[in-house]
């Protein structure tokens, strides 16, 4: 494509010779002659002044760049846009494989592709446009949407409604059991569990993500969530819309995440805790009870500009330690003159 062609596509304004051909797209490190790459952070203008890239997409114009240029307001989404048009092939409907189990019982939408090996059970229902690749199981009266794409090995158990365009990576389980026991008689008795799973439209979810069912009611994921890889959202749980749970985090049963959250790694979080709309949890904090709008870090989490301090202190315990030790050892000296 003309670099004129790419403004237009992406509602950018060019700088530069407009009929500049561009192929591709790649990062600064990987960028070669004919493709395009993006700058967001001034630190590396330097290298990318220095690389091969035939186009670089900014924020505002770099006189000093010597490139041609494309003036973007979020030049990563541009960019972003970029890798999809050069890399991402159009979904060609393949059918279902002779290999797949699909119950005559189940419905089945236009222009779905089922590969070897999937079995999807009675009174299942896949939207159009839907790709299930092998392996994956899909219970009874679970429901799945329009342009969705479950990768090999997905397993989604009976009753789940799963909403349009979500991305569930390999090994995902989505409806197992919640972890629900009751003490009597000196063991552990199971609760069953015979609620469901809803995800809204366009979540993804990662690879090896557990999602539990609920007990009664429905587990809820909203629409625009982003769920990375390894995490465990327990029975109950609500989790609001367009939310970012990174990888390893765990949360408890009944828990309720708002809006537009953003939760570190290995987060780890209570059952029945609540964190309200807009909040920030750093990576390996520890969450009980309710969070205020904010941002937070450590385990229990507190104030993230507390923690800096905290953690500021705790680096210098072994040298306060020291001084607290002289200055008791003073005290006890000064006593003994005046004794």
């Amino acid at each position: 494509m003309k670099l004129k062609e790419l403004a237009l596509m992406l509602g950018c304004e060019a700088m530069g010779d407009p009929e500049t051909e561009i192929q591709g797209a790649a990062g600064i490190h990987e960028v070669k002659e004919g493709e395009a790459t993006f700058l967001s952070d001034l630190k590396l203008l330097k290298e990318c002044a220095g690389s091969r890239a035939s186009c670089v997409i900014v924020r505002d114009f770099i006189p000093d760049l010597g490139k041609p240029q494309l003036l973007a307001k979020n030049p990563l989404y541009a960019f972003a846009r970029l890798l999809e048009r050069f890399y991402i092939q159009p979904h060609k409907p393949t059918g279902i494989s002779d290999a797949a189990f699909v119950s005559q019982k189940a419905g089945i939408g236009n222009n779905v592709s089922i590969h070897s090996f999937a079995f999807i059970s009675d009174n299942a229902v896949v939207g159009d446009n839907t790709v299930i690749y092998p392996g994956v199981f899909v219970g009874e009266d679970t429901a799945i949407g329009e342009q969705c794409i479950l990768y090999p090995n997905v397993t989604i158990r009976e009753k789940a409604q799963i909403g349009n365009r979500v991305i569930i990576h390999a090994g995902s389980v989505i409806g197992a059991d919640g972890f629900g026991y009751v003490m009597e008689g000196g063991r552990h008795h199971k609760i069953p569990q015979v609620g469901g799973v809803i995800i809204g439209d366009d979540v993804e979810i990662g690879a090896n993500v557990t999602i539990d069912r609920a007990t009664t009611g429905n587990t809820f994921i909203g629409k625009g969530t982003k769920i990375d890889n390894l995490v465990q959202v327990g029975h109950n749980v609500q989790i609001g819309e367009n939310s970012i749970l990174v990888a390893q985090v765990a949360i408890g049963g009944s828990t309720k995440i708002g809006n537009l959250v953003i939760i570190g790694g290995q987060v780890g979080i209570a059952d029945h805790a609540e964190v309200d709309d807009g909040s920030m949890i750093g990576a390996q904090s520890g969450i009980m009870g309710h969070l205020e709008n904010g941002v937070y870090s450590g385990s229990p989490a507190i104030p993230h500009r507390n923690w800096l301090k905290s953690s500021a202190l705790f680096a210098r315990l072994p040298e306060l330690n020291k001084k607290i030790r002289e200055l008791e050892e003073k005290i006890k000296d000064l006593e003994r003159r005046q004794s």
